[in-house]
């Protein structure tokens, strides 16, 4: 923890300083950084298009001309990798935001309203848990269609029974506390006490698990396009790109490889990045 008996740039100094003596925290934040820019500014990392053929080209091994090789149809995989991150990041995202919206509003409800109401809601959940999660975003996409936004609702109807265990257990664990049975006493209706007392309490649970769920989420959404069921050809995606030299394994490696440490890579680091979220919060 910080000193709180140094002045307020002693204070800031020894935060940075403790934070940089983590390599591992810092390469992590980095990398999700480098991640966020290549989806949101792809041009500032490479000039290349994506989708341009040169098949003179195709093939060619990593090198200082590309970085990460170039593909079947001699189009630069390093590009390829960087402009699929926006595809890939955006699934991701609407999948997480789609397991916390849902998932946050049946646990605030079991967990609030108890009874059978809990019981009710608690089943669904059970039952939904039943069933291994690529197995119902398979049946999902089906009945959605192909696609990246397609696979991003799938993903995120999967993760809403977790998400709402999580909440649940909070908000049963809040509503008995004194001060939510005082404004109850006081007669402040349900919908009041659930947005004023419990949901800014079991907020910062919840944002932590879904930043624990993002890189779950970004496997998910990556094997479900590396299946074929993303964004169609040739539009890049993450695992679509692995999917298509998975073929080419013994000849040129590099085109599955180098996509796939790309997805690790910003796994571990968003785990990362959630583990140290949570100590820092079970420190407070």
């Amino acid at each position: 923890m910080v000193d709180t008996r140094l002045p307020l740039p002693g204070r800031l100094l020894d935060r940075v300083g403790r934070r940089t003596a983590r390599p591992a925290l810092v390469a992590s934040g980095v990398m999700i950084l480098v991640v966020v820019l290549a989806a949101t500014a792809p041009r500032l990392l490479t000039s290349r298009d994506p989708l341009a053929a040169a098949p003179a080209s195709r093939l060619l091994p990593p090198s200082a001309t590309h970085l990460f090789g170039t593909d079947l149809l001699g189009r630069d995989l390093f590009a390829r990798v960087v402009h699929g991150s926006a595809l890939t990041l955006q699934a991701a995202l609407i999948a997480v935001a789609v397991g916390l919206v849902a998932g946050t509003v049946l646990g605030l409800l079991a967990g609030c309203l108890g009874g059978r109401a809990e019981e009710l809601l608690m089943r669904g959940v059970d039952v939904l848990l039943a069933i291994p999660g690529l197995l119902l975003s398979l049946a999902l996409i089906t009945a959605l269609g192909f696609g990246t936004v397609k696979v991003a609702l799938a993903v995120g109807l999967t993760s809403i029974a977790m998400f709402a265990r999580v909440v649940r257990a909070e908000a049963a664990r809040i509503v008995r506390m004194p001060y939510v049975e005082a404004a109850r006493a006081g007669g402040t209706r349900w919908p009041l006490v659930i947005l004023q007392h419990v949901l800014p309490n079991v907020a910062g649970t919840v944002l932590l698990y879904a930043a624990v769920d993002f890189g779950a989420v970004v496997l998910q959404v990556s094997a479900l396009s590396f299946l074929g069921y993303g964004a169609p050809p040739p539009e890049p995606e993450w695992g679509s790109l692995i999917a298509e030299g998975r073929d080419y394994l013994g000849t040129a490696w590099w085109l599955t490889t180098l996509p796939g440490l790309v997805i690790t890579a910003t796994v571990l680091a968003a785990n990362r990045i959630a583990q140290a979220a949570g100590t820092a919060q079970e420190s407070r």
